[in-house]
């Protein structure tokens, strides 16, 4: 039986991240870690595999427990290696001979096509990069595994393969896994913790149940401490009067009760915990509005790969104020591919044949690599430069995005990537658009983002065309949903059959 306790575990960087975690992870026991983007958890991951030290507390792991810990990014190392060699040389040396039959078994339980297995890393999808990188830890035989952000860059198809294999290969075993996908967290876990700098909260439910009881949690402590702050105020109050009495009647002893109220009002302050607020800072959108009914107009266009090779064709297609379309299909059959050729048309009105654009049209653009992001500037630099809004207004937005000064001086190409979403949307929001055209845009956004993003969006009513493999986002923002199927693009009432469709695929 394998476990890792937590007792009284912190740590503290430039500020707190969390303290006071207890808790026992043990067989069968999958967690799911919650916290905003920068707040703690690749930390407690590392801290759980021994290759960080906690500040405070300690970690206890049972005797001879074997840690698997797979992280976010490929190594730069392995990125010429192929696939099946990187795999190997996941095995200590000297039994990368007498034992690299595990590599073939353990690229069989991922699926992985014999003409894959050969190429090199660098020449994959991002989606295999994060399989082969949880193939490099499971060919060892891990007791305990800890996932840091495994659905980065998968597809539908490759989530629903990584569902069903925790579920079945790891479901014996403690397994910690750090993500910001809710129907993935939902699918493969049964306990939740969510780090705070704060209290931390551990509940034994997935992740929607445990959200709905952290909500129950928030609004009773703010009902406490409003409750506990009134009493304070009517203390002080009463003080102040027993004060003045006692100086006009020249009474000691309503001084001194004076000074007791006073000194019980300060104890109760002092004991009001600060609320939770999200560190990583506010998502907000706009919409500039326009006049025209239809913001796109596409007839008789084929997309194709890059090469020039058709992928599928569009009949007709208008997109009307208000409309969020949503569009669906397997990985390859060309979404992103469309996005692109609707950029170029938003971009250069003309350029495109079939595709007309209102010439009221201001496009907000994303895609899932943030291209649109300067990486060798500052993100103060980006957005003055970039707005002509000058520097204290530039400073005051950062800072509202939760870009601390120091941030905002770096390039950044030194931000996380969820710190680069979070400028992106910024970014969106101060073009100004009426029209947001947005591939994965839920890519490295905290739980928190998505569904402060996918409120805006709601609230805006902005036309919008955008790509996503975030069930949750796809079914809580769309009103049109269109399928790329076989060489045609059509439209569908809803996700849900693609989805039953992709998930059946793995069974």
């Amino acid at each position: 039986m394998g476990s890792i306790g937590l007792r009284n575990v912190g740590v503290t960087a430039t500020t707190q991240l969390f303290s006071g975690l207890n808790l026992v992870i043990t067989d069968g026991d999958r967690v799911g870690l919650i916290a905003g983007n920068g707040g703690g958890k690749t930390t407690l991951l590392r801290c759980l595999m021994g290759n960080a030290e906690a500040s405070e507390g300690e970690i206890i792991r049972s005797r001879g427990l074997r840690i698997g810990f797979v992280e976010q990014d490929v190594p730069e190392g392995l990125l010429d290696l192929p696939l099946c060699e990187a795999v190997r040389r996941a095995l200590p040396p000297v039994e990368r001979e007498s034992e690299s039959w595990r590599v073939d078994v353990v690229l069989d339980e991922f699926e992985t096509p014999e003409a894959l297995r050969e190429r090199p890393l660098r020449a994959l999808s991002g989606g295999w990069q994060r399989l082969a990188l949880i193939a490099r830890i499971w060919v060892n035989q891990p007791d305990a595994l800890l996932l840091d952000e495994p659905t980065n860059h998968l597809d539908l198809a490759k989530l629903f393969q990584l569902e069903a294999w925790i579920n079945l290969a790891t479901r014996n075993m403690p397994v910690v896994i750090a993500s910001h996908d809710r129907d993935f967290l939902d699918a493969t876990t049964n306990r939740t913790l969510f780090l705070r700098s704060g209290t931390s909260h551990f509940f034994a439910h997935p992740f929607s149940k445990a959200r709905q009881l952290l909500a129950d949690a928030d609004a009773a402590a703010e009902t406490a401490q409003e409750k506990q702050l009134k009493e304070a105020k009517r203390l002080r109050r009463n003080a102040n009067e027993l004060k003045n009495i006692g100086i006009n009647s020249g009474s000691d002893l309503l001084t001194v009760k004076a000074k007791y109220l006073r000194q019980r009002a300060e104890a109760i302050e002092a004991g009001a915990r600060p609320l939770h607020q999200e560190r990583s800072g506010t998502i907000r959108l706009t919409n500039s509005g326009t006049h025209a009914k239809v913001l796109i107009d596409i007839a008789d266009v084929t997309v194709t790969t890059p090469k020039g090779e058709p992928l599928f064709k569009i009949g007709k297609l208008h997109a009307f104020q208000e409309d969020r379309i949503v569009i669906l299909g397997a990985n390859g059959a060309g979404k992103s591919q469309l996005v692109r050729l609707l950029r170029k048309a938003t971009a250069e009105p003309g350029s495109v044949p079939g595709i007309k654009v209102s010439p009221s049209v201001v496009v907000g653009y994303s895609d899932q690599d943030m291209s649109q992001l300067p990486l060798k500037i500052s993100p103060l630099d980006f957005i003055a430069g970039n707005f002509k809004i000058g520097d204290q207004r530039s400073i005051a937005l950062l800072a509202g995005a939760g870009f601390v000064a120091e941030k905002q001086a770096k390039r950044i190409a030194e931000l996380s990537f969820g710190q680069r979403a979070r400028l992106g949307l910024l970014a969106l929001r101060l073009t100004e658009p009426n029209f947001y055209l947005l591939d994965e845009p839920t890519n490295h956004v905290d739980i928190a983002g998505q569904e402060a993003l996918e409120s805006e969006i709601l609230a805006q009513q902005a036309c919008s065309i955008l790509v996503s493999h975030d069930r949750r986002f796809v079914r809580s923002i769309g009103t049109r949903f269109l399928l790329i199927d076989g060489k045609k693009l059509v439209e569908v009432a809803s996700p849900e059959p693609f989805f039953a469709k992709m998930a059946a695929e793995r069974e």
